[in-house]
């Protein structure tokens, strides 16, 4: 999630921002909210292994139209703007990115791009595919279907996410960021998403 999050950075997460669950059945009993587009980083388990932890930002939600071409980001047809490039050096590689502010649905947040990737996907790298979703030599277009959403790194061209791993259906615990900031420890909580 460079360059929104680092690593040991601090993470306070709220799992009961998408609904009250009841313990051990994990079954909802009390809807309270969904996930925005642009405005909710998730915490979620790995759909490819559960036992690990991924935070990503929701991009779309159901019905929406997202498409990653030539290093921007579309949804329902909309660019979602994005500043001048600057430079970042991601401290774990020392690999210099270009750190742009995209503007996501009215909600500014980083992302960093790598020239050095393409945009494209290759097929073989994505781990199960969605019939919704098409991938060409620019990039992806997918259709989100309903009850599921599409989640993306900030780190966008160095993120295992929705575009490999088909798309995040809300069914166990949610977890909405509230806070971070820089420690030497960083603490997940537990599944936001799941896939199927």
């Amino acid at each position: 999630m460079l360059p929104t999050l680092h690593i040991g950075d601090f993470i306070l997460v709220n799992k009961y921002d998408y609904g009250i669950r009841l313990p051990v059945l994990n079954t909802k009993v009390l809807e309270v909210g969904a996930p925005q587009k642009g405005r909710s980083l998730v915490a979620f388990r790995y759909p490819m292994d559960e036992s690990v932890d991924f935070i990503k930002r929701v991009v779309a939600t159901p019905g929406d139209r997202v498409e990653y071409r030539d290093k921007v980001l579309y949804v329902n047809g909309v660019e979602q703007a994005q500043s001048r490039p600057r430079d970042f050096v991601d401290d774990s590689t020392m690999v210099t990115l270009e750190e742009r502010t995209e503007n996501l649905s009215g909600l500014e947040h980083s992302i960093a791009v790598d020239h050095r990737r393409p945009s494209w996907v290759p097929m073989q790298a994505v781990m199960k595919k969605e019939s919704t979703c098409s991938y060409n030599d620019r990039g992806f277009v997918c259709t989100v279907p309903e009850g599921k959403y599409f989640a993306m790194g900030d780190n966008r061209d160095n993120s295992e996410d929705s575009r490999f791993w088909v798309l995040c259906r809300m069914k166990t615990w949610s977890a909405r960021l509230s806070a971070s900031g820089r420690t030497s420890a960083t603490w997940a909580a537990s599944a936001a998403f799941t896939n199927a």
